[in-house]
């Protein structure tokens, strides 16, 4: 028998991920990388304790990439495949949330539905600048008194001649301070509709939300339509239900499968470091054995977690995903990413807390992602309903 060598794993990709995805997925996925690395990781730990992000300056540089509405075909978008808009997702991650939020905001939450349910002149008149980055949109979907019940809003529009007329609040709006056009759905006569909302359109404003502790480097904001009127060619024309809405926040929850296994390698990634660096007792933390098993149940979620991620690319890709399997997807990773955290920052013990290292603002991020785009209560239903073919919401 042949002399056969065995090299090793990487700790970085212990099960060879990358001979999974294709030389130009390869490619896209460094070059985000590369951006993260020069332009996001020296600032974000600043921008994180400002409670700032310089939204317009970062929207222009993603638009040179090519990142705005990247998995969106025509109208100055990319055109690229499911998984490469996820691998950009997981990368933009493991630099901060926020940084992620407001990529997928900008293309899964308000270009997508303009490209899916607009009108052709819509699609002319904003997808191209959104995609350079021209114009910043936001989503409103939430209200106050209505997170994971979207289907009580209270938010309406009710016709007033050719135009329309709108009233209601929205809540936890990524981008609203900063956005130029606001996709917002209300309640009317003929069912749930979409708007587009120039948010320079009079009796509509959108206070930023103070005092975070979570998603610091991300604007969040209240939206606040007091008799905002917008005249009939501004509505989303190709739907009149929550399938609208619905079919948005499975576009973003796809994109948080991957992006939360980026969170945990940045914190599994700086964990493993310290371990090997960080010397007690006369020699590495990473020579013990607790630390060890620490570090290996890390390692196999984020290698699992990415494993799964891939798949679901995948089969979006191939038409075949299910909104079952997106819920997969966000409950597990998103979870399994936030048990990455906490143990990371166990190893680093004090060193944990501060902004020095990634890994309590990707905790503390991470609270945030296992809440928003349903809450992982939310997505444990969604799929209990599916093995069961009972409804357990009510």
């Amino acid at each position: 028998m042949a002399d056969i060598s065995f090299v090793p794993p990487d700790p970085h990709d212990f099960l060879d991920t990358d001979s999974l995805l294709t030389e130009e997925e390869i490619l896209l996925r460094d070059t985000v990388r590369e951006f993260v690395k020069k332009e996001i990781e020296p600032n974000v730990a600043d921008w994180w304790e400002e409670g700032h992000l310089p939204s317009r300056d970062l929207a222009k540089k993603f638009g040179e990439l090519g990142m705005l509405g990247m998995h969106l075909e025509g109208y100055g978008c990319a055109g690229t495949s499911a998984t490469a808009y996820g691998l950009a997702c997981l990368e933009l991650e493991a630099g901060d949330s926020g940084i992620r939020s407001f990529v997928s905001v900008q293309g899964s939450l308000a270009m997508f539905p303009i490209w899916k349910f607009g009108s052709e002149e819509q699609k002319q008149e904003w997808l191209p600048r959104m995609a350079t980055g021209e114009i910043i949109g936001c989503f409103g979907l939430t209200e106050p008194d209505s997170g994971s019940d979207p289907a009580s809003m209270r938010t309406n529009a009710r016709r007033d001649g050719g135009d329309w007329v709108i009233n209601g609040t929205k809540m936890w709006i990524t981008n609203g301070s900063v956005a130029d056009v606001a996709i917002v759905w209300a309640r009317t006569d003929e069912g749930i509709r979409g708007f587009i909302v120039p948010t320079d359109t009079p009796g509509f404003s959108a206070p930023e939300i103070k005092k975070k502790a979570s998603l610091r480097a991300s604007v969040t904001s209240e939206l606040i339509l007091d008799n905002v009127r917008v005249p009939d060619e501004f509505v989303l024309p190709g739907v009149a239900s929550m399938r609208g809405p619905l079919s948005c926040l499975n576009e973003a929850r796809f994109g948080i499968a991957f992006g939360a296994m980026g969170a945990a390698r940045s914190c599994y990634e700086t964990a493993l470091a310290y371990a090997k660096e960080r010397v007690q007792f006369g020699r590495p933390i990473g020579s013990f054995q607790l630390t060890q098993q620490k570090l290996v149940d890390m390692m196999v979620a984020v290698q699992k977690g990415t494993l799964l991620a891939i798949h679901l690319g995948r089969r979006k890709d191939e038409g075949k995903i299910t909104p079952q399997q997106i819920s997969f997807g966000k409950f597990d990773n998103v979870r399994n990413a936030l048990q990455v955290a906490r143990t990371a920052r166990s190893i680093l013990g004090a060193n944990g807390i501060t902004l020095e290292y990634p890994i309590f603002r990707h905790m503390a991020n991470l609270e945030t992602v296992y809440t928003y785009e349903g809450t992982n209560e939310i997505h444990t239903l969604v799929i209990g309903q599916s093995l069961t073919g009972l409804d357990a919401f009510a």
